[in-house]
Parts: structure tokens; C-alpha cells; sequence
């Protein structure tokens, strides 16, 4: 069997993330790509929690509503999540506290008695009878316990073999040939490609789903000699992270819509000041708090339009763990090079999500650095050059005297509100936007999978990605995936559309704001698939919809 999908579930509180992760690894210790998704409340202990771990011998970054596997921790585990199992389902739950006519019973709370367990280990007993109906042997889940645990490991590992005797194997997971790749959720990943591009200060007020960056990178500070700072809100972070820019150190800044919201002041000001700055913008679904712990798309038009006055600015949306790491870094080197702010757009479903990662699929990241001051001529701070982008110096360096200036200004920085100068320095700083869309031509901004001839095309953005992608190819479809929205590669864009004559796009918001933005270069969705309950589409649940519509 080389294509499983296992629900565990419990009480919030009871160690429903961390027992997927270590799920998670053991499969992907016998050669499994892994995809991990997350379902919780925005409560610290009582509501439903569930955990879908999906694994295939070729890449995944989706899951299903059917699953083969279910681990039950309590009554609701069962009751909530019948509708998800078929006759062949196997189901392994908590005999001491679940009543099921099907399945294996685990007395878990008798074993955790037993042998002095801690109440938290009942997840440890349950995947030691996971792995023995799965053919998982003792040696393997050894390993990845004492790998994922930080304490108490000979005590969860006495409970893990107690549930590893109670089971019986039921079918056989083979160990597959291929490379082992390592499990990142998509936080880690965008915080990875932060630290390479350069990355020496991370600011953030936390808050879902972005908060994860910031654990990830306050956890990494003293191996990549980073600053991670928590201010006391969104305004004092963005005008903070100004800060850093101006005395020329490399920062990003984290937050979700809310904050983001706070945050828009402070990047008009980078805007016009050209301090570069990258923005982590974690959507979910609003308005106002929404739904806090759940996913959405909902920020396109925010990402684009946010601040006053127009600017130019950088905005990309990657699609999966890969997709993050090499973005964040390009964010990192595009704010430097043209001295603008850039937004990386991602959501619960991209940050929360955990996947295998390849950093081979990812791409070469190229270091580059900033336009620097000769030292030789009269400083200059806003000089007026063909591409926009003035030469860089920073307060330390001798000679130079470095002005920032919210106010319109001149060359120097100097306030002004003189009609030919206003116009030569709007002018300056709008075009840098052309010169960042030539460069973005040696990008791939545009990605085509699934049939490349097929004259009906899936677009999606974001993380739709593992979904569509792999609905796409199922049903034969041609698989569009824009990642950059400002400036737009309309050029990229339009060559990966050639040919098609129906186009379905698939989006989490109620609006369709990539099918409404697209219609600004004359080009028209035909249809529009759309979910915003806050849960991502599953792959069943789509490729469902997409049958729907090209039947029609």
C-alpha cells in the first residue's frame, strides 16, 4: 500500500499536533512523501482537534475527506468523522473512554495506569497500535521517537509498545527506495528562506497563522546570530523594522490581516522613504477576527492596495513548502535591490501546513546585494536615476548624510512641496516598478502543470497549489499558478493561457479576487469555484466540483 491517509483526533490539549508530526515522520522515514493537515478551535483545551497525515510515494500538499486510518482519543473522534470512513476503514480507538461496534479497542487509560504514564501519553499508546496494524515495525517508531521527543522518551516509548502489543497487524506499508526527505511546515519553510536571502532581523506581534515564523525564528536566533523581537503591537513592529532598514540591516515583519491593518501607515512610509522591508501577511477569513485558527485567501486586494498614495511594491504568493522558502528570499533580495517594501502572501493552510521538502525542487537562491554609495560623489539620498533606484548609505558611513523624509522631498531628503519636484520624485519611484517587471522575466512567475495542452485551464494561487495540481492532472486539465502579482508578469501570464478556451478558477474567499484581478487585463474566468468556510478544499471535495463543471 503506498497511498494512506490517517485522521487522529481528540481534545484540544491532548497532543493532537504533535502525535501527526511524529506520524508524520515515521512514514516519511520508510520513503513517503508526507502532507500534513491541521483542524483546531481557537480554544486553549476542550474543543475538537483533528490531524489528517496523508502520505504517497509521489509528492503530495492536499488532503482527503476519506481516510483509511482513524485514531480516536475520545467519543467525538468517532461521532464527528463517520462520514470520512467506508467499509475497508480501519479504526483503533481508546476502549476506556469510546464505544464503537467497529474497530480495534485500545485500553489506553489502563495501560497509562499501568506503567505510570502521564495522561498526555494516551497519543503515544495509540500510535504504537497504529504502527503494528500497519506493519510498522518497533525499531523504526523507536527512532522516531527518541528523534521528536524532548523529554520523558523512555516513559512514552514503554506506553507506545504497551498499545504496539494490544494491535494486530491489519495491512502491510511497504518501505519505498527513494530519498528520505525531511517534514517543515510552512512557517519553518518561509523563515528558512528569510535566514537566505540575508535575513538579521525578524519583528512580529503574534498572531495566527504568522505566529508560527516567529516561534520557528526566535527558536533559530542564536544559530543565525539573529535578532527576533516582540514588540507591544503591529504599529510599533512596522515602524520599528523602518529602524533597522534605515541603518542598513536586512528585516522582515510578521502579521495577519488585523495586524496588517495597523501596519499599513507604517508601509506607506516605506514607500516614500524607499526603506525596504519585507511583510509576512498571513490571511484567514474575516472580516474583523473572523475565524482566527481557520484559512482563507482573502488579502489579495488588501496586499495590493494597502497604504496611502501609490507606490511601487513587491507582492508574491507561493504555493507550497518549496515555493516559500525560495520566495521569501527573493522577497528579501527584491525590497533590497529596488528599496521597496514586499509582501509575501500566505495563509493557515501554507504556514500551518506540514510537508516533505525537496530544496532541490526549490531553485538556486542568488545572494545579491543593495546599490551601495561610491563614496566618492556628494550623498544624495533619493538621487534621481533611470532606473529609480538611488545609491544606499547608512548613518554609520563617513561623509554621508542620510535623510529619510515621510514628506514629499527632494534629492537630499529635504521637505518640499515644489510642483516640478513632486512629479520627478512620484515619477523616480514608480519606476522602478518597470525595471523589478524586466528583471522578474528571468523568474518563473507563471508555473504550468497538469495537460500544458489542454484548452481548459485551472487557476489558482497560493495554497491551492497541492489541491489543484493534483486534481488537475487527474482530470486532464492545464494547471495555472501565478505567484507574482505586483508588478504582474502579464507577459508570462498570458503565454501559459495560449490556446485555452474555458478557464475554472478555484479560490478560498467569497469574492473570486484573483478571477476579479485577472479581469483588469482583459481576461475572464468562465467559472468560479469558491470556498470560504475557512477549511481548505480536499481533494475529493474538488475534484467533485470540477466533474460538476466540466460536465456543464
Amino acid at each position: 500500500m503506498d497511498n494512506l491517509s490517517i485522521l487522529i483526533a481528540g481534545r484540544a490539549g491532548d497532543g493532537i499536533d504533535k502525535s501527526s508530526l511524529i506520524i508524520g515522520d515515521i512514514l516519511a522515514s520508510l520513503g513517503y512523501r508526507v502532507y500534513i493537515y491541521r483542524d483546531y478551535p481557537s480554544v486553549i483545551r476542550g474543543g475538537h482537534t483533528f490531524s489528517i497525515i496523508r502520505c504517497s510515494g509521489d509528492k503530495i500538499a492536499a488532503h482527503k475527506d476519506a481516510v483509511d486510518i482513524l485514531l480516536a482519543l475520545n467519543q467525538d473522534s468517532i461521532d464527528f468523522h463517520k462520514s470520512r470512513l467506508s467499509d475497508k476503514s480501519i479504526i483503533i480507538y481508546d476502549s476506556n473512554s469510546v464505544k464503537s461496534d467497529k474497530g480495534t479497542g485500545i485500553p489506553v487509560g489502563a495501560i497509562i495506569k499501568e506503567t505510570g504514564g502521564l495522561d498526555l501519553m494516551r497519543n503515544s499508546c495509540i500510535i504504537g497500535a497504529m504502527c503494528r496494524a500497519i506493519g510498522v515495525d518497533k525499531d523504526a517508531m523507536e527512532n522516531v521517537f527518541r528523534k521528536d521527543m524532548s523529554r520523558e522518551i523512555d516513559l512514552n516509548l514503554k506506553v507506545a509498545f504497551r498499545g504496539f502489543s494490544e494491535a494486530k497487524e491489519l495491512i502491510k506499508i511497504e518501505k519505498l527506495k527513494q530519498k528520505i526527505l525531511p517534514l517543515v511546515t510552512g512557517s519553518e519553510a518561509i523563515g528558512r528562506g528569510l535566514i537566505k536571502g540575508g535575513m538579521k532581523t525578524y519583528i512580529a506581534y503574534p498572531m495566527t497563522p504568522s505566529s508560527g515564523v516567529l516561534h520557528f525564528l526566535a527558536g533559530a536566533a542564536e544559530e543565525f546570530s539573529l535578532k527576533v523581537i516582540h514588540p507591544e503591537n503591529e504599529i510599533a513592529v512596522m515602524l520599528m523594522a523602518m529602524g533597522f532598514s534605515y541603518a542598513g540591516e536586512r528585516v522582515a515583519v510578521g502579521t495577519s490581516g488585523g495586524g496588517f491593518c495597523l501596519m499599513t501607515e507604517g508601509l506607506s512610509f516605506s514607500g516614500m522613504a524607499e526603506l525596504p522591508v519585507v511583510v509576512l501577511l498571513g490571511q484567514r477569513p474575516g472580516p474583523s477576527t473572523g475565524l482566527p485558527t481557520y484559512t482563507g485567501q482573502t488579502e489579495l486586494n488588501f496586499a495590493l492596495s494597502a497604504g496611502q498614495g501609490e507606490f511601487s511594491r513587491f507582492v508574491a504568493a507561493p504555493g507550497d513548502a518549496e515555493e516559500a522558502y525560495y520566495w521569501s528570499a527573493v522577497s528579501l533580495n527584491m525590497a533590497w535591490k529596488y528599496q521597496i517594501p514586499a509582501i509575501i502572501l500566505c495563509d493557515k493552510t501554507l504556514n500551518e501546513g506540514t510537508y516533505s521538502f525537496d530544496e532541490d525542487l526549490a531553485g538556486k537562491i542568488d545572494s545579491r546585494g543593495p546599490l551601495l554609495w561610491d563614496k566618492k560623489s556628494e550623498y544624495k539620498r533619493y538621487q534621481n536615476t533611470k532606473n529609480g533606484i538611488s545609491p544606499l548609505a547608512f548613518p554609520s558611513d563617513k561623509g554621508a548624510i542620510v535623510k529619510v523624509n515621510s514628506y514629499e522631498h527632494d534629492e537630499f531628503g529635504v521637505t518640499t512641496e515644489d510642483k516640478d519636484l513632486t512629479v520627478m520624485m512620484q515619477d523616480k519611484r514608480l519606476r522602478k516598478a518597470g525595471y523589478l517587471l524586466e528583471e522578474l522575466e528571468q523568474y518563473e512567475t507563471v508555473k504550468i502543470y497538469g495537460s500544458k495542452d489542454s484548452p481548459t485551464a485551472l487557476l489558482f494561487w497560493g495554497s491551492n497549489k497541492g489541491v489543484c495540481v493534483e486534481a488537475g492532472e487527474k482530470l486532464g486539465l492545464r494547471v495555472v499558478q501565478p505567484i507574482v502579482f505586483s508588478p504582474f508578469p502579464l507577459k508570462q501570464f498570458k503565454e501559459a493561457l495560449r490556446g485555452v478556451k474555458k478557464i475554472i478558477c478555484v479560490e478560498n474567499n467569497a469574492t473570486g479576487q484573483l478571477a476579479d484581478f485577472v479581469k483588469c487585463y482583459g481576461i475572464n474566468a468562465d467559472e468560479r469555484i469558491l470556498k470560504y468556510d475557512g477549511r481548505p478544499f480536499s481533494l475529493d471535495e474538488l475534484e467533485q466540483k470540477l466533474q460538476v463543471s466540466l460536465q456543464g
